[in-house]
């Protein structure tokens, strides 16, 4: 396509969209399935219920109907979209998911690519998209966040299967020249603790003919160190907004809302108190959607944004953090 340079200095919020499936899996459901308890899982997690894709719902669906409905906020003509940018670990197509979400809206003016990092994917989708509209390569873009974890679950491992869900979420971003509501952004990544949480090849090897081995194609269901992951967030993720907040010279204290990826409801109110952010701004939805991935960021803002508690000019201290170990924190206006 042909790249045609804007003249901006930022990045404006247009609108959200988001998608779940309709199966819903409660605790109870699940305590007929492994050894545990309605109350066990709320009281260490804070999760009550969870979204199950059936075989109607894959990413590629998902991430079309959250990205729609964020287009019909905005109210562009589609044509106008030059970027689409799909954070995902679990693609309907290994070789990309972003493509045939492209062509199902009929942005055919619009690259789109995928992106994997996980539960920071969304995050890192965002920042990536906002810098190619401050470069002026692109004018709009939607960027999606969506996962079907169900489908890599062990679901007779009690500690993990408790966790997690399916679900979509999106944000339209537009290039501007008269403000930027992009305040900040850091990212990190630490692979030599990626063994924490992870979702592995198998190692299933077979034969072509006489002595030409191969593995084949497969993957082992999500491992994850609880304990480990969540030592790493209630330290890493303070450690990182604060550092975002002397760099962009705002506080804690002007924060309306903190945005964090939807883990586990202890680790949002520990990194609330470390940074002295009160819970009434801590925007929660966990209990509703389990820990949806790349998805947990946009679905839990495109909420909020519809039920009227995120305004216009808000300021929204955001973080993804997960596997790889990866994570990062942006600081946003809303509008």
């Amino acid at each position: 396509m042909e790249v045609i340079k804007f003249k901006q200095i930022g990045v404006s919020f247009k609108g959200s969209g988001s998608y779940v499936p309709e199966q819903i899996l409660t605790n109870e459901k699940i305590s007929q399935k492994v050894d545990t308890s309605d109350e066990w899982i709320q009281s260490r997690t804070g999760i009550s219920e969870r979204r199950i894709s059936s075989s109607g719902d894959n990413v590629t669906e998902m991430g079309y109907k959250a990205a729609l409905s964020a287009i019909k906020m905005t109210n562009w003509d589609i044509k106008t979209i030059d970027l689409i940018v799909l954070a995902t670990s679990t693609p309907h197509d290994l070789f990309g998911s972003a493509p045939s979400i492209q062509a199902k809206l009929g942005a055919h003016n619009a690259v789109a690519f995928d992106l994997t990092a996980a539960c920071s994917g969304f995050l890192f989708a965002l920042i990536t998209a906002a810098q190619f509209l401050k470069g002026g390569s692109f004018k709009r873009a939607i960027v999606i966040g969506a996962d079907q974890l169900s489908s890599f679950v062990d679901w007779n491992d009690r500690r993990s299967c408790i966790l997690f869900g399916d679900g979509a979420g999106a944000l339209a971003i537009e290039a501007t020249n008269e403000f930027d509501n992009f305040l900040g952004f850091d990212m990190r990544t630490d692979g030599e603790r990626g063994s924490f949480l992870n979702l592995p090849t198998k190692n299933n090897r077979d034969s072509i003919i006489d002595n030409i081995d191969f593995l084949k194609g497969g993957f082992s269901p999500i491992n994850m160190n609880g304990q480990e992951v969540y030592k790493f967030a209630v330290r890493e993720v303070p450690i990182i907004l604060n550092n975002l907040f002397r760099k962009t010279k705002y506080s804690s204290d002007e924060v309306d809302w903190l945005v964090l990826h939807q883990a586990n409801q202890r680790i949002l109110d520990s990194v609330g108190e470390r940074l002295k952010i009160p819970r009434e701004k801590i925007l929660s939805n966990l209990a509703k959607y389990g820990n949806t991935s790349a998805a947990t960021i946009p679905l839990v803002m495109d909420e909020a944004i519809r039920d009227n508690r995120i305004q216009q000019n808000d300021i929204i201290a955001t973080s993804g953090f997960g596997a790889g170990l990866s994570w990062g924190a942006a600081i946003i206006k809303w509008g």
